[in-house]
């Protein structure tokens, strides 16, 4: 695949992407006042959820579109370097939500293993602002990158496990769906982490993963629509 088709090919899909995801995201607040008052606070966490991933990846991806349109990547790599930033805060808060979203769903508590999830995201968030990260440059350093992207790995997989150990106990199809979309889009992102900056190619797997987290939206939205 030449350089020229991959960018064609990202640009694209990028473009559709946002406007997808902020569709949805919008649906999702229309939805606000039709829905029964006992629903509202799971409905809130997720207009939450989702705002915030569509609000990252406008920078993440967003940057990159306007990055491609100015020179490309090398020649912008600080502004690719903040939306990457941006991204990897916003999802490491939507993790977060969505621990809550898992409470509430399935009336549980929070418990040792979920304390552990959370503290798992300050922890990222604290990794994230070491100057070591270096956000400005385009490819990040492996070792730092490893060691931010472990502790998603934790919070994501995590929150994973107990929506599909509930979901299956409650017989909750639905939140089954969203748990396994995630598992996809850990599947596709963990080449990603580990072999993109020597196989760069690699990096093509971000469009099936981000399709999984849109995935999960419609998922949820089309619960809301039931509900």
């Amino acid at each position: 695949m030449s350089q020229e088709f991959r960018m064609i090919v990202e640009l694209v899909f990028n473009i559709a992407y946002l406007v997808t995801i902020w569709t949805l995201v919008v649906l999702f607040i229309r939805q606000w006042k039709s829905v029964n008052p006992a629903e509202k606070p799971l409905l809130r966490r997720l207009i939450w959820a989702f705002g915030l991933l569509a609000l990252g990846d406008s920078g993440h991806v967003g940057f990159r579109v306007i990055a491609f349109l100015n020179g490309g990547l090398d020649v912008n790599a600080g502004l690719v370097g903040i939306g990457a930033l941006c991204t990897a805060v916003t999802i490491t808060f939507f993790y977060m939500i969505l621990l809550d979203i898992w409470r509430i769903r399935f009336k549980s508590h929070m418990g040792w293993f979920q304390w552990m999830l959370l503290a798992a995201g300050v922890i990222r968030l604290l990794v994230m602002a070491f100057p070591q990260n270096q956000w400005e440059a385009l490819t990040p350093p492996y070792g730092w990158s490893l060691l931010r992207n472990s502790f998603l790995v934790v919070q994501g997989l995590g929150v994973m496990f107990l929506i599909l150990r509930d979901s299956q106990k409650t017989n909750d199809t639905s939140f089954a769906w969203i748990g396994w979309m995630i598992a996809l889009s850990y599947l596709f992102y963990t080449p990603v982490i580990l072999w993109s900056a020597a196989v760069p190619l690699l990096g093509m797997l971000m469009i099936p993963k981000t399709c999984a987290y849109v995935a999960a939206a419609v998922i949820d939205y089309r619960m809301v629509l039931k509900k």
